[in-house]
């Protein structure tokens, strides 16, 4: 592609989209594998996503999660490696912490209140990388264990997530 036979005119929209479109194209959005993603995390519990890696199997992948009960802060630790011998189809585990605020929405409260909450997280999943586009979708569970607050078991921190990855 030549760059030097796109002119830009007085229009700021177009710009705009050939900037990004040029920015896109010099870091290899296209290219199998990724560095970055950000999404939206759809489950009992949902939320936004980041996830980065910081070498070829490790990643870091922070959770915001919030609804009309509160918020969590998640943030963890996890190593990925090929699933079933598929091109693009990984599976990941990992550990991680988190700290929130729960009022008495929360599903699992059956007490009145609000509570601060700080625990550990694990998390096991899969997760597909589109090749043809850049997203990656997932599906995971994510259990955890309050220390603070409303202390115990969480169980069901499952979640299918979709990610645009850059």
């Amino acid at each position: 592609m030549n760059f030097e036979l796109i002119t830009y005119n007085s229009n700021p929209m177009k710009k705009l989209i050939l900037s990004a479109l040029m920015a896109l194209l010099a870091t290899g959005v296209f290219a199998q594998g990724y560095q970055t993603g950000v999404g939206v995390r759809g489950g009992y519990v949902s939320g936004v996503t980041l996830k980065h890696f910081i070498d070829e199997p490790v990643a870091l992948e922070g959770i915001l999660s919030f609804g009309r009960w509160g918020f969590n802060m998640t943030g963890l630790y996890e190593i990925h490696a090929r699933a079933f011998d598929v091109r693009g189809l990984n599976w990941f585990y990992g550990v991680g912490a988190h700290i929130g605020q729960w009022n008495d929405d929360y599903p699992l409260l059956d007490e009145r209140g609000s509570f601060a909450v700080v625990g550990v997280d694990g998390i096991i999943g899969l997760e597909y990388e589109i090749e043809e586009i850049p997203f990656t979708l997932s599906a995971d569970w994510k259990p955890s264990l309050n220390f603070v607050g409303y202390t115990g078991f969480v169980g069901f921190g499952g979640a299918l997530s979709i990610r645009y990855v850059f």
